[in-house]
């Protein structure tokens, strides 16, 4: 039963045909046979996932109605809370932190019948870099090839869904933390437009944070399939009096006139893309043109290297007051992504904040004029395949390949737009490849639509067993 999809599990439960204890316990017995290769599930919540299921299992045997997830398991990233498990955040400093209470989206999927079946390992504080290593839980590794990073921040989760240890994988997205461990495990996610989902950011003490972390921060699924993907956006989707940033707006908006104009950028701003990726990116745009879509090649995104600094400088004044303290909850090492960074791109003062929220606005309006002419971009996740663990770390032209790499997925989250990541095959060498549809803010269901679009015709590549 680790293998079925969501909506298949869901389904089945509903009807009778397998236990919710039947398919906990199947995700369990994985979860055993394979998380030890690959260090992706961090507390495993096994007792409480079989409570769970039984529950369900009573509410459907007195005739009462499940939920569109009832029974499905799914991982819930380490800085995301759980009602009395500790929210670790992957530092040992915070071991002992016991969530009070659920986190909005954890709180929707089980609502719906999901049953967070344990936390999954993320960077030291979401902080210490693209590769998923912890202070607390040490390195996970891909299940595609152990020398190559699964990418992060959510890359427990993408590992997780990858290898069957979990149907669905609750993450976040601050410039492609769901959509990189997609890309590189070979899964689907989705990145919702900024204010489509609602949340808490209060996640380290009482006080909201900075505009920087309540407007680039979002959740977001990761799951085997678009369908899926499609069924943990209709969960999650919609506002909350604790999150006055989420809008009611229709989950599925109307429909295009004509066939749907997809712009195609293999190379954003023009800094280079490997064979391999543009090979998947091409791969996806003849998969949407068999699909009916009008497929576009077009110069360039709009201003990505500027929207690329803005993002950067933004993000490190917002870090700077607190980063004496920060860094020394990292560990060893756990510092220097943020130290390179900075030095790429160093905080701004006072003057320079104001300028960048004009600049953020206005990069904002080139993006909503760019997808008012095409609905749908197409482009990459990452611009490498899967490169080695902890090469942003490395020295700071580890950094900067890095940053550079991932500059689309930076991009878009910096002007709150919603993409999907979508597995588009395998490369040469047996690593999963990937691209991303981006929509205009609000219109998840385009891009879930092309998504699906590209699935159906290049098939889904997961579960895999790991390749150590």
């Amino acid at each position: 039963m680790w293998k079925l999809p969501a909506t298949t599990i869901a389904a089945a439960v509903r009807s009778g045909q397998v236990s919710a204890l039947e398919v906990v316990n199947a995700h369990l017995a994985r979860i055993a046979e394979v998380n030890p290769q690959v260090n992706a599930v961090t507390q495993l919540l096994a007792d409480r996932a079989r409570a769970e299921a039984e529950a369900i299992d009573r509410h459907r045997a007195a005739g009462e109605p499940l939920g569109p997830l009832a029974g499905v398991p799914f991982t819930v990233k380490e800085s995301t809370r759980i009602e009395g498990v500790p929210t670790t955040f992957g530092t040992p400093r915070f071991s002992g932190r016991t969530a009070p209470a659920d986190a909005i989206p954890v709180a929707r999927l089980r609502a719906a019948g999901a049953i967070p079946i344990g936390h999954s390992n993320m960077p030291t504080l979401i902080l210490a870099g693209m590769h998923t290593r912890s202070e607390l839980y040490g390195d996970t590794r891909n299940p595609w090839d152990a020398t190559r990073t699964p990418g992060g921040t959510s890359g427990g989760d993408g590992v997780a869904v990858a290898t069957g240890m979990a149907a669905l994988g609750l993450g976040n997205d601050s410039g492609g933390s769901v959509r990189i461990p997609a890309a590189f495990c070979g899964v689907a996610a989705l990145k919702p437009t900024t204010g489509r989902f609602a949340a808490d950011q209060r996640m380290l003490g009482p006080d909201d944070p900075g505009p920087a972390s309540q407007l680039l921060v979002t959740d977001g699924p990761l799951a085997r399939s678009v369908a899926d993907l499609r069924l943990a956006y209709e969960t999650l989707a919609g506002p909350d009096p604790r999150d006055p940033r989420a809008v009611p707006a229709p989950l599925y908006g109307d429909p295009l006139a004509g066939r749907p104009k997809v712009a195609v950028v293999a190379d954003p701003g023009g800094h280079g893309v490997h064979p391999t990726v543009r090979r998947a990116i091409e791969t996806a745009a003849e998969a949407l043109r068999d699909a009916g879509y009008e497929v576009h090649e077009v110069p360039d995104v709009p201003r990505l290297d500027e929207a690329f600094d803005a993002y950067h400088r933004l993000t490190n004044t917002e870090f700077a007051p607190n980063w004496p303290v920060v860094r020394q909850l990292l560990g060893e090492g756990g510092d220097r992504y943020i130290e390179f960074t900075m030095r790429s791109a160093p905080p701004v003062d006072s003057a320079g904040l104001v300028a960048l929220m004009g600049t953020w606005m206005n990069i904002r309006r080139s993006w909503t004029e760019f997808l008012d002419e095409y609905p749908l971009l197409l482009g990459p996740v990452f611009t490498e395949p899967p490169v080695e663990p902890r090469l942003e770390s490395r020295d700071q032209a580890g950094r900067d390949r890095v940053a550079t790499a991932m500059r689309l997925s930076l991009v878009t989250t910096f002007v709150g737009v919603p993409a999907v990541a979508v597995p588009t095959g395998l490369a040469a060498d047996g690593l999963p490849t990937g691209v991303q549809l981006v929509g205009r803010p609000f219109r998840e269901d385009l891009c879930l639509a092309a998504a699906q679009a590209v699935e159906d015709r290049l098939g889904v590549l997961t579960p895999v067993d790991p390749r150590m």
